[in-house]
């Protein structure tokens, strides 16, 4: 996920605007930045890696001429950050400028066949055969709305795509297919964007453009087509109404209930990761002798879930090891032959950093999963899966967490087929319940929403709960306990349902809230029995359980529903959502702010 921002205007230069606008989407990407304009049928570009103020403080991104321009904030996807991967990208001429957000599939392929052309390459990206293609199709005697047509037949994937060219600079054309562009409207003006905040403060008539259609902006207005047929879209513009601040969010008031409604896209785009990615991390577990994941906090509970993942469904159990304890538990044991799946949302986790340096130094092959391109862990390790979870703002991790489970679920799937455990048909039948999962969650959303706010508001002023879980659905008690603690401050403790009657249950009184995790697997008639147990001592029983459990809905105060059975590996990644939701309404109920609790940060850079 990145921030796109174009305009072409009747007089004024438009590098600082683009500059502002780039500001008020660097939420989208943050790891590179850039600006093009045209003026006198040239253009001016600056770009770098780094935050924006950085490489405006090191370029001055305001002083470029040109009543036209396109600008870039980047998360990085194909190739690290640097300059030379920073959007625009161009043709071997130089005349024509591309932004892109997405991802092109069969980049590969057309690289080679333009590079045997002739065309030389300046970055690592997928983007940058778009230029190249528009370039000979324009030599062609094509404009450049016709070669973008042309363009979109050949390329597979996704994309949001904003080009201009010195041939034709009075026009920036787009379009869209799966990333979205919303297009501003102003008398002598006209702005595309990836998201309505980058031009929010100048107009607030907004068109949205829809997949398969292309438009061409002047300082006159904008003309839509439809890339199919060619016919043309008449769409009237509406006003939005939100702040700047409410736009970034997108209308949500948090940037944490924003991210879990994200959660659904997290998943299908990690689900698209290229299989040579998990097949290489499949192979290196399966040539292991012995397999530690590394992890803290939240990715310490991914951790414990795919720990779960490879055992069911590979026959290999990997130790998992807090990564700031590793060092102290394993005793210089680890050789050449043993192998660290290291998971961190940054990627600078400085307790997981120094677990890896440690495993290196005994020559142990090191698995990275993580959601920042040119992190130190990418640096660091054999092998990097990169999560597609996009920014994350929220400290208290939702969707990267999601990502993380989509991608050991992807690795164990593949171990699986190595190993031979699980006949292949059941292999089969465990991928398509996976495919199924961002549908499965978006209804578990729209599901539980109000229940959890409902709940919140019931028991926001209780001091204690305690969240039970058993098998793999302990990972879903831990993080539901942690995000509690985190952004609403509640004393929040998970514990296996099956340990609790060996302490936890001494504090078990009238109204004491117990949150139990129950999916249709083989531990829930054990869990009846843990629920039966803290009923008859008064607790309050809230369940997250399986629509048509009637059991479990007679025994609870309160239910969460999952609508329909999910294949007991991959049960944390739709039981997780409702808890994530409580957590979120308690968090306002109590009166603070989720997106910055108190004491935490983002990425945790100490010991």
């Amino acid at each position: 996920m990145c921030g796109i921002i174009a305009v072409v205007q009747e007089r004024g230069d438009v590098a600082p605007f683009l500059h502002q606008a780039l500001k008020r989407l660097e939420y989208r990407g943050y790891d590179s930045v850039g600006v093009t304009t045209i003026a006198n049928n040239k253009m001016y570009t600056k770009k770098d890696k780094g935050k924006i103020e950085e490489v405006h403080r090191r370029l001055n991104l305001d002083e470029m001429p040109g009543l036209i321009g396109i600008g870039h904030t980047r998360w990085a996807t194909h190739g690290a950050p640097s300059m030379s991967n920073a959007h625009p990208h161009f043709d071997c001429e130089n005349k024509i400028a591309v932004v892109h957000n997405g991802v092109i599939d069969n980049f590969m392929e057309l690289r080679k066949n333009l590079s045997e052309k002739g065309h030389k390459f300046n970055s690592e990206t997928d983007t940058e055969v778009i230029p190249h293609m528009i370039e000979d199709l324009m030599k062609e005697g094509l404009n450049l709305v016709e070669s973008i047509k042309e363009v979109t037949k050949r390329i597979e994937g996704t994309y949001a795509i904003v080009a201009m060219s010195t041939k034709e600079n009075d026009k920036i054309v787009c379009t869209r297919d799966g990333n979205p562009l919303v297009i501003g409207t102003k008398s002598g003006a006209s702005y595309v964007s990836s998201d309505i905040p980058a031009f929010l403060p100048i107009t607030n008539d907004m068109i949205l453009l829809l997949d398969g259609e292309i438009a061409s902006l002047t300082n006159q207005g904008i003309h839509i087509e439809r890339l199919s047929d060619g016919e043309i879209v008449s769409r009237d513009s509406i006003k939005i109404s939100w702040t700047a601040d409410q736009a970034q969010k997108s209308g949500y008031p948090h940037f944490m209930l924003k991210e879990i409604h994200e959660q659904p896209d997290a998943i299908r785009k990690t689900l698209r990761l290229r299989s040579e990615t998990i097949e290489t991390a499949a192979r290196l577990i399966r040539e292991a002798e012995n397999v530690y994941i590394l992890a803290m906090g939240t990715s310490g509970h991914a951790a414990k879930a795919g720990r779960h993942m490879f055992a069911s469904l590979s026959g290999i159990l990997p130790s998992f090891e807090l990564a700031s304890d590793f060092q102290d538990t394993v005793y210089g044991s680890l050789s050449e032959r043993d192998c660290i799946i290291a998971i961190t949302q940054s990627g600078e986790t400085t307790d997981t950093i120094t677990a890896v340096k440690y495993a290196k130094h005994y020559g142990a092959k090191i698995i990275a999963i993580t959601n920042v391109v040119g992190s130190s862990i990418t640096r660091l390790a054999d092998h990097t899966v990169l999560t597609q979870a996009g920014p994350e703002i929220g400290v208290a991790a939702t969707k990267t967490f999601m990502v993380q489970l989509t991608s050991l679920a992807l690795i164990a799937l593949a171990l699986g087929e190595m190993t031979g455990f699980k006949e292949s048909e059941e292999i089969v039948k465990k991928r398509s319940s996976l495919e199924k999962l961002p549908e499965l969650v978006s209804e578990v959303i729209s599901r539980n929403e109000e229940r959890a706010r409902k709940l919140a508001s019931i028991l926001y002023e209780k001091p204690s709960l305690l969240f039970l879980g058993r098998g793999v659905s302990m990972a879903t008690a831990e993080e539901g306990a942690l995000k509690l603690k985190e952004i609403a401050y509640n004393h929040a403790e998970a514990y296996s349902a099956g340990e609790s009657k060996h302490g936890p249950i001494a504090l078990v009184q009238d109204g004491y809230p117990v949150i139990f995790v129950v999916p249709s697997d083989e531990t829930r008639n054990r869990i009846i029995g843990n629920i039966m147990e803290m009923k008859a001592r008064g607790a309050t029983i809230i369940s997250v359980t399986q629509k048509e459990d009637v059991e479990i809905t007679e025994l609870s105060d309160y239910v969460f529903t999952v609508p329909e059975i999910t294949e007991a590996e991959f049960s944390v990644m739709p039981y997780v959502v409702p808890l994530q939701l409580f957590s979120y309404y308690m968090a306002l109920r109590n009166g603070y702010d989720p997106d910055k609790p108190r004491n935490l940060a983002k990425s945790v850079t100490v010991l």
